[in-house]
């Protein structure tokens, strides 16, 4: 297949799976069902944070900490006494504990004590030409894990570049933030970010057919890999290389429903 046909075929698949019908049976569907910029914030990171395993799992569990907000996340992080947060001692997900989820509402009633919308956290350590997201991620966990007795095992859920790692789950996150078409899959209810500086979301199903297409070369899925996939998307769409994150995953992940 030659580059031109393979973006033809690729642009194909992103219109038949960004659509909002994929929003039923996809963790998105989550932050969808709120209107609030802050509910939206809130939903969506905490979702993505929680997002591997089988997607209807991970629906329901999401689901599930949020009507322990009592369906108004940002009114409950926002307002919360310290006592209202033993309901969530027995939530958990996968590796995700008790303790992660004390530490999240902590941080996230520091924030929002102090901040309006989460995009300013990825900022702080951004240029605004900056090629990608790459010090916004790294300098969000820095921010994140600031305050004083923050957990050493819940450093694994909020991962960074200065580490290696791929970030897929805070890549996923961005783009939903941040993209902004007229398909209604995506929110782009953040500004100061550009969907050119997003970066794919790297998991098995992207990277399983990045390779069957010659896009991905480097044999560890690290960040490395996430910046070489990326750059080869942009020969694509320069101003909006992660559209492609629907066809990619899409090819796999919605024939064996697993992140």
């Amino acid at each position: 297949m030659t580059k031109s046909d393979l973006k033809i075929f690729l642009d194909d698949c992103v219109e038949k799976y960004n659509q909002p019908n994929f929003l039923e049976s996809d963790p998105i569907c989550i932050p969808h069902r709120f209107s609030k910029k802050e509910d939206i914030e809130i939903s969506a990171f905490w979702t993505a944070i929680l997002a591997w395993g089988q997607r209807k799992t991970i629906i329901n569990k999401a689901s599930e900490l949020f009507s322990l907000m009592d369906g108004a996340p940002h009114d409950f992080i926002l307002n919360h006494q310290e006592s209202e947060r033993r309901p969530f001692l027995g939530f958990v997900h996968r590796t995700f504990q008790a303790t992660d989820t004390l530490y999240f509402l902590e941080f996230f009633q520091w924030f929002y004590q102090n901040h309006k919308s989460l995009e300013e956290a990825f900022l702080k350590k951004m240029q605004p030409n900056d090629l990608h997201v790459g010090d916004g991620l790294a300098g969000f966990r820095e921010l994140f894990f600031s305050l004083p007795d923050s957990p050493i095992r819940t450093r694994k859920h909020v991962p960074s570049p200065a580490t290696k790692s791929s970030c897929k789950r805070l890549n996923m996150f961005l783009r939903w933030m941040v993209r902004s078409d007229d398909h209604g899959v995506d929110f782009g209810i953040w500004k100061n970010i550009k969907s050119s500086q997003l970066l794919v979301p790297l998991d098995v199903h992207v990277e399983r057919h990045a390779r069957r297409f010659g896009l991905l070369e480097r044999t560890q899925t690290d960040w490395l890999a996430v910046l070489e996939l990326t750059e080869r998307l942009r020969e694509f769409d320069r101003e909006d290389p992660v559209k492609y994150d629907f066809a990619l995953f899409g090819l796999g992940a919605l024939d064996d429903n697993v992140f």
